[in-house]
């Protein structure tokens, strides 16, 4: 009996606690932590007539304990004329509440999430019914025009942002709903189709799309796993352009090293040489660096006796020859001494 009081009391704690306005939405599950950051992904085409667009969104798996992404997909609608109204993330104070997205004839309250492609974060910007016919505002949406021959243009509802905060209340979006869409939660909602709750289970059987703790998940990637109607997200371009560009990097260094080692056997035979002269040759072989001060090398020869040089010189005239780099320095000397 005690239990059951206990139960009774933080059942009635949870009802007071979640505002009003969301009286007429339906919480399927809480957490307590946010969701992840919106992913970028890429609209594919819209592959039939009457499809209309689901955005993705982060669904929670009590038993991983973890979000995981469901990528957006072309759903077709259980009868003509209703629109879809996405699931989002509530902040009621103390627990992050799932509210599932429905069907119905006007779109209702997802939380002010601005999730795209028509879905900035009141209504639905991407098309409209006429009649039992859907017309798509390609301004925000892309279909198959070999297929599809129903649309118009209207950039007003155009919202370029880089919001991607995933859910509603402190921390996140703090829109409320508008009196046309208080109205749209109290209206008769259809439960999504078969093939939205497939294309779910898809998405929570690949292990990619968990955010737990995995790093693998958190990687571009293998951001949208793609299925049959959706599209790869727009970083994978980057890293596919990264990798050649590591194996560049890989080949170049072999063939830098290749060439420095190349130099270094060009310049080890000269050096070898000079040995063979006598102790002025070293000397020389510092000229070359000293180039910038002439005058430091002619210093130490005027010093030195006119005897002591001719002695040396004449046994390296044929060396010099052999070394044009240093005639700026050594060649008039065998002319003087002739």
């Amino acid at each position: 009996m005690k239990k059951s009081i206990k139960v009774f009391i933080l059942l009635c704690m949870v009802c007071f606690t979640i505002p009003p306005i969301y009286a007429q939405v339906s919480v399927s599950i809480t957490v307590g932590t946010p969701p992840p950051p919106l992913r970028v992904y890429e609209m594919p085409e819209c592959p039939a007539d009457g499809y209309i667009w689901q955005p993705g969104y982060w669904a929670y798996d009590n038993d991983e304990g973890g979000y995981y992404w469901v990528p957006g997909v072309w759903v077709a609608p259980p009868n003509p004329g209703l629109y879809w109204t996405p699931a989002y993330w509530g902040y009621t104070g103390s627990v992050y509440g799932f509210h599932s997205g429905y069907w119905g004839p006007h779109v209702g309250f997802y939380g002010g999430i601005n999730y795209g492609y028509g879905y900035s974060g009141h209504g639905y910007g991407g098309g409209r019914w006429d009649g039992d016919r859907f017309r798509y505002n390609t301004a925000v949406v892309r279909v198959n025009r070999t297929i599809i021959h129903n649309t118009y243009i209207d950039r007003t509802v155009v919202r370029n942002t880089n919001d991607r905060r995933s859910f509603n209340g402190r921390g996140g979006v703090t829109a409320r709903p508008r009196p046309q869409e208080r109205v749209a939660m109290k209206e008769r909602h259809v439960q999504p189709t078969p093939n939205q709750i497939s294309h779910q289970e898809a998405a929570h059987k690949e292990r990619n799309s968990f955010v737990k703790a995995r790093p693998a998940a958190n990687r571009p990637n293998n951001a949208v796993r793609p299925g049959n109607n959706t599209k790869a997200a727009r970083p994978q371009g980057n890293q596919r352009q990264a990798q050649p560009a590591a194996k560049q990097q890989r080949t170049a260094q072999p063939r830098v090293q290749q060439q420095r080692a190349q130099q270094q056997r060009v310049t080890q035979p000269k050096r070898a040489a000079q040995p063979q002269r006598a102790p002025q040759p070293q000397q020389q072989q510092r000229a070359p660096q000293q180039q910038r001060a002439p005058q430091q090398q002619r210093a130490p020869q005027q010093q030195r006796a006119p005897q002591q040089q001719r002695a040396p010189q004449q046994q390296r005239a044929p060396q010099q020859q052999r070394a044009p780099q240093q005639q700026p320095h050594n060649a008039p000397r065998p002319e003087h001494h002739r």
